[in-house]
């Protein structure tokens, strides 16, 4: 017996209902829901997983206060909550690079590391190495070496960049192909990136913008 008109609209509307609660509740949920028990677990219990908590993120020198859910990572944060886009998603798992802020001075994947697990530490972003509109010493370098083809994944290239000189003030050249050897560059432009290091360190060696 062919449905009656309403029918057909309760089905559709019952599909759209579920295609939105999915999209809504994120990849984490979906992978619950694939599990197979947790599908039948009421919806305000998978909900519940993702309970929003307050946090303090010291952030480029400020201290900004967020309201997050757990599982964010700290690059979910800092691009798409803060607004800071400098950030960049590449893999998103943690292996090309694009997405590397410092923590305490140190170069990390921020897709890699929970924005709950941030607090208290010191974090550094592409636009906290600038003054203003002033360049710092390590993007200066880039742009001027040319260090960049399509630039997609320049902004981590020069976080990791600049937590090596933290770190070591004048590397040698295989100095500065370990400390990158964390950032992918697809276009393949890792001679000037390796120039564009080596000319950020003498250009703080003579005192160039920090």
């Amino acid at each position: 017996m062919p449905e009656e008109p309403e029918d057909k609209c309760r089905s559709a509307h019952q599909e759209i209902s579920r295609r939105g609660f999915l999209s809504s509740v994120g990849a984490g949920a979906v992978a619950a829901v694939s599990l197979g028990p947790a599908a039948d677990a009421p919806a305000q219990e998978i909900e519940a997983t993702g309970q929003a908590v307050t946090i303090n993120l010291r952030i480029n020198g400020y201290t900004r206060r967020v309201l997050i859910e757990p599982r964010w990572s700290l690059l979910y944060v800092v691009r798409e909550v803060l607004g800071l886009t400098g950030t960049k998603i590449g893999c998103d798992r943690g292996e090309c690079g694009a997405c590397t802020v410092l923590i305490d001075g140190k170069p990390r994947y921020a897709c890699m590391t929970l924005a709950v697990e941030a607090q208290g530490v010191e974090i550094t972003t592409l636009e906290g190495l600038m003054d203003g509109e002033k360049l710092g010493t390590v993007q200066q370098a880039f742009a001027e070496e040319d260090a960049f083809q399509c630039g997609f994944c320049t902004p981590g290239q020069i976080m990791a960049a600049e937590g090596l000189l933290r770190q070591n003030p004048n590397p040698n050249i295989d100095q500065i192909r370990v400390g990158l050897s964390g950032n992918l560059c697809r276009c393949a432009a890792y001679q000037h990136i390796f120039k564009a290091v080596a000319s950020a360190a003498a250009l703080r060696a003579k005192g160039g913008a920090e």
